[in-house]
């Protein structure tokens, strides 16, 4: 039974893996505003300078319980969040409960082998829902690699330059960076390392902001792979699935010149 008059409450036994959804929340925004209906947990936000949104879905089947009143909206801060989710154990179940009377959301950590309990009350602050529209558009490259490629990708990148141009021809994806006699080039192809590479046209390429992409690496621990769509000057998508269920998705403004 919910306590005070909470309309929603969840219980996560990958307690663990909301690490880095909270993570991921925190490094864009001081709000994080989260959206449950009988089909998922949701939270969307875009950075304060619209340059790059997060979209963080877990579907209810995910959950070991999920009960929601029609469709709930509740806005905590990120930070706090993020400060109480890194207090969850791998041993910890985790239960997310609306308490409505006390503008309140509720956090408790139940260890699976012992039993021990610990509970966490994190203020709600008043805001209107927010529609934070999809981006709805299509993407002529897809590519797929392992997280570990993907960190290491990142990693090169920041040691030499702010802007990253990637660009797929001839059936490679490369990516470049420099800047003051400094310079990286990197040549992917399907298999040396990539998991998957498609094009829908013989040359496709775009720019985006390697400090964008770097904020992207916070779920990296969550998931085996990272899917990566882009196209002639449009906004990037860079996809997780986390183990367990649930995607953490980016939507990344390009660098037009």
């Amino acid at each position: 039974m919910l306590r005070g008059v909470g309309l929603f409450k969840a219980v996560y036994s990958n307690a663990s893996k909301m690490k880095y959804i909270a993570q991921a929340i925190a490094k864009i925004t001081d709000e994080a505003p989260f959206y449950a209906t009988p089909d998922a947990l949701e939270v969307k936000v875009l950075s304060p300078d619209k340059t790059m949104m997060t979209i963080v879905k877990i579907p209810s089947i995910v959950f070991d319980e999920f009960m929601v009143d029609g469709e709930e909206f509740f806005v905590v801060s990120s930070m706090d969040f993020n400060r109480i989710i890194r207090r969850v154990t791998k041993n910890d179940v985790m239960e997310m409960e609306l308490d409505k009377e006390h503008s309140a959301l509720r956090l408790i950590f139940r260890d699976k082998k012992t039993g021990l309990e610990r509970s966490f009350l994190l203020e709600t602050r008043p805001r209107p829902p927010e529609e934070v529209s999809e981006i709805n558009i299509e993407l002529g490259v897809t590519v797929k690699m392992a997280s570990d490629d993907y960190k290491e990708l990142l990693g090169d990148l920041k040691t030499v330059g702010e802007t990253a141009v990637f660009t797929v021809q001839e059936g490679k994806l490369i990516v470049k960076a420099g800047e003051q006699q400094k310079e990286y080039e990197g040549v992917f192809s399907e298999g040396n390392p990539l998991i998957y590479l498609s094009s829908a046209s013989p040359k496709i390429q775009a720019r985006y902001s390697v400090d964008l992409l770097q904020a992207t690496l916070k779920p990296i621990s969550a998931a085996k792979q990272v899917t990566i769509y882009f196209d002639n000057d449009k906004p990037m998508k860079i996809e997780y699935e986390i183990a367990g269920g649930g995607t953490i998705v980016y939507w990344l403004t390009p660098r037009v010149e």
